[in-house]
């Protein structure tokens, strides 16, 4: 039992970070985060049932103010599992190039 956990362990580990693109549903709103940097935050569901919290930091790109429940989005950035589906975050350049740039397209506009 403690090689399996072990193992699960390593496992999510090396999917902590992964560059990660697909689309969903916006299944719920939430407020924006506004401590350090600032970050809109909505949760989606993609096609496989999988949901995903976005956090799209909006110090570094633009706010999309036409959000709603119930739209697609495109997402690319950066991967990190939890126990509810796991977060998207990293979705925006980065000024000091450390990250592969990500971005969110919604209603055919991309936010990078």
């Amino acid at each position: 039992m403690k090689k399996l956990l072990l193992l699960l362990l390593i496992s999510i580990e090396i999917f902590a970070g992964t560059q990660m693109c697909g689309s969903g549903t916006v299944i719920r709103l939430l407020s924006d985060d506004n401590k350090g940097s600032r970050h809109q935050r909505f949760i989606i569901k993609e096609p496989s049932g999988r949901t995903l919290l976005i956090a799209h930091n909006i110090d570094l790109a633009p706010k999309i103010y036409s959000l709603q429940k119930g739209g697609l989005i495109k997402f690319c950035g950066e991967y990190e599992n939890n126990s509810k589906g796991g977060v998207v975050h990293w979705t925006h350049h980065d000024p000091q190039k450390r990250h592969t740039a990500g971005w969110l397209e919604y209603n055919g506009k991309k936010y990078q």
